[in-house]
């Protein structure tokens, strides 16, 4: 049975037709499509390797049916930089050294951007690291994964709040 979806990732409109309706958004990204930013780890939503954005949502896309998911927006680390520039929180995860082998760090990066979205990372480290929990750092880079979320809102906030002054917006 062929089921078709369309899917906008990282910007860009698919029309997929999947002849499997079981495959995750996970084996879509990386199998079918070639984006192999995200990553598999325990492919039973443990981890949080295979975080994406859906619609704004952070989700373990090992545990999502690609099926399920027609019409959505999604967002893997490949759609992050604009060219040479990286996103603020890619850049806060070099300058506080927030990742080891990297192999989590994706996931890490989406995670802690949904986090800055949701609004919830505020300028408390445990709460950040309490928010995070779902993402494993096996190298155990906690201390510079918190540092960076933390930074990155900072960065995110003042740039958000120095346009609006710039634009005569309260």
């Amino acid at each position: 049975m062929s089921v078709a979806i369309n899917l906008v990732i990282n910007g860009y409109q698919h029309a997929i037709a999947l002849d499997d309706p079981r495959v995750t958004l996970l084996d879509l990204l990386r199998d079918r499509l070639h984006l192999t930013g995200t990553k598999k780890g325990c492919d039973r939503g443990q981890c949080g390797a295979c975080t994406v954005l859906v619609d704004g949502r952070r989700i373990n896309s090992c545990l999502s049916l690609a099926a399920s998911l027609d019409g959505a927006e999604i967002h893997s680390i490949e759609g992050l930089a604009d060219g040479e520039t990286l996103h603020p929180v890619q850049a806060a995860f070099i300058a506080q050294d927030g990742f080891q082998c990297g192999y989590c760090t994706p996931g890490q990066i989406m995670s802690a951007i949904g986090l800055i979205s949701e609004g919830h990372a505020g300028d408390d480290p445990e709460r950040v690291r309490e928010l995070m929990s779902g993402n494993i750092c096996r190298c155990g880079a906690y201390q510079g994964i918190t540092e960076a979320v933390l930074a990155a809102q900072k960065r995110m906030a003042e740039k958000d709040d120095g346009g609006a002054r710039q634009t005569g917006a309260a």
